[in-house]
């Protein structure tokens, strides 16, 4: 992925047996947002899969709209193409993401568009995943399909860049979700942390669990908090991600309310898969609770092996939301992807707990040394602020254990 492309729309192939039509002035560009548009209501819920939207345009009309809702559900392309019937026949395809070339759990796409008779294909993303990777625009060029790859290429790979990591790193894409004052405290020194911030931006953070697979806390917050990390939507329609918890050594109450929610997502308790000789065996937990034992060093859990073993559970967004210690150890080992911090205008002080894990935790010396946040933004919500960007570490080094 690159979030550098250009916007716009590449040349067509120099050859193709179909004959061509001239490009409305501004419709690749319109009818590609339509597509995103389908695209985000699978947003959260195709996991492992990307979430891919689809239109079929026939004389400047949409004639057919689709969306992959859930993994082993029918492709965004093929939703379409049924939606439009035999009128596919002819028409314009427009997809967010390469369309397959491979049997999976679904047949192939490709071969789908061309049974359909569609004239155009138009791409935002290349698939990157090595059993496509330009399979499915070759095969549609092959039988005379023209195809115009990169309309809106930037939006559509920001819509997967979790999906993107994942099969490009073998990992979750982390997005780290911090609530600070404005002098960047989480919590008072008495670790009081309700509420920093306002009902708005509260709201937003329900919005990001209903989109993502997974949402982490540390044992520290688990502890104090004894957090829902629940999607509480007003419409109801929330959907729970799978709650992640740190507990090295397994001593957490078995009484906190995380360990027996009556949500149907599970809890899973990443530990160390080789305890400490002071670990007690701990009561049964609540059903739904599941423990993930992981490697270790110095007595905290590998952050890395942490994250393998959740891709490999088809885990492909993490949101980390605490506490400062958990968001430290991500931005040490530049594991975290993006980061979103909501600021407050509030004052706590300096015997408050900063955010980033607290004096030394990052080793950063020097300014030179810092984090920086590429692309950022800033956003109003209510009375607090939205700060998101994009950690830009600096020279690497040696990756720790969080």
């Amino acid at each position: 992925m690159s979030r550098s492309a250009p916007r716009g729309v590449s040349a067509p192939p120099p050859s193709s047996s179909r004959s061509r039509r001239p490009l409305e002035a501004g419709t690749p560009e319109r009818f590609m947002r339509l597509a995103l548009r389908e695209a985000e209501k699978g947003q959260g819920r195709t996991s492992p899969n990307p979430a891919v939207g689809a239109v079929l345009v026939q004389g400047g009309k949409v004639i057919g709209r689709g969306h992959h809702a859930r993994a082993g559900a029918p492709h965004a392309e093929v939703m379409a193409l049924r939606d439009a019937g035999a009128r596919a026949a002819g028409a314009d395809l427009y997809t967010t993401l390469e369309p397959c070339d491979h049997f999976g759990k679904t047949p192939p796409c490709s071969r789908a568009i061309l049974d359909a008779g569609v004239r155009r294909v138009f791409v935002g993303s290349r698939d990157p995943n090595p059993v496509v990777k330009g399979r499915g625009v070759a095969r549609l060029r092959r039988a005379g399909v023209e195809v115009v790859q990169g309309v809106l290429r930037e939006a559509c790979d920001a819509l997967n860049a979790p999906w993107f990591r994942f099969i490009t790193a073998g990992r979750p894409f982390v997005t780290l979700k911090v609530a600070a004052t404005l002098d960047g405290k989480i919590a008072t020194r008495t670790g009081d942390s309700r509420w920093v911030t306002g009902p708005e931006a509260r709201l937003r953070v329900h919005q990001l669990r209903d989109q993502v697979d997974a949402v982490l806390v540390g044992a520290g917050t688990a502890r104090q908090d004894d957090p829902a990390l629940t999607s509480r939507l007003p419409s109801g329609a929330g959907r729970d991600p799978i709650r992640v918890v740190l507990d090295a050594d397994l001593r957490l109450p078995t009484k906190l309310g995380l360990f027996h929610s009556k949500s149907p997502a599970p809890t899973w308790v990443a530990h160390l898969a080789e305890p400490r000789r002071t670990v007690r065996r701990r009561p049964r937990l609540g059903p739904g609770v599941e423990l993930l034992p992981c490697r270790g060093r110095k007595g905290r859990i590998d952050l890395g092996d942490l994250l393998t073993k959740l891709a490999g559970r088809g885990v492909t967004h993490l949101l980390v939301e605490g506490g400062a210690q958990v968001f430290g150890s991500f931005l040490s080992r530049q594991l975290a992807d993006r980061v979103l911090v909501f600021v407050a205008p509030k004052i706590v002080g300096g015997d408050g707990l900063s955010w980033a894990g607290g004096a030394g935790a990052l080793g950063v010396r020097t300014m030179d040394q810092a984090i920086s946040l590429r692309e950022p933004s800033v956003e109003r919500l209510g009375d607090d602020w939205l700060v998101t960007g994009i950690p830009a570490y600096p020279l690497a080094k040696n990756a720790g254990e969080g």
